[in-house]
């Protein structure tokens, strides 16, 4: 009969600590909440997130207009094919190159020994 009681106790324990978890929870959330909203009201442009002075923008602006130029330089010689509606790389065309730049290579260095 005591293991009874015991357990009443341990059930009504536990239940009374997930509701004080609960309401820790909401409240800190709450809290949370209402603080990064007004830091994002007045503090954070959306033009200059990071905080930069005038010209260290836009010194970050171009360097990353430079970085995508030269991304989208990098990803146009990448030969692809569509199969199965996506897009991969086309093996055969890759190894069609590096066997033309092997032989112009090759030939290119017999050339430079002959004087």
């Amino acid at each position: 009969m005591s293991w009874v009681v015991l357990f009443v106790v341990s059930i009504l324990l536990f239940v009374f600590l997930v509701f004080i978890l609960r309401k820790f929870v909401g409240y800190m959330k709450k809290e949370q909440n209402l603080e990064i909203e007004s830091f994002k009201d007045t503090l954070i442009d959306p033009d200059n997130p990071v905080g930069l002075r005038g010209e260290e923008l836009e010194n970050m602006k171009r360097q990353q207009q430079e970085a995508q130029r030269h991304l989208r330089e990098v990803i146009s010689k990448i030969p692809v094919i569509q199969k199965d509606g996506r897009f991969q790389i086309d093996e055969e065309e890759l190894r069609r190159r590096k066997e033309s730049s092997n032989v112009n290579g090759a030939s290119g260095q017999a050339n430079n020994d002959m004087p």
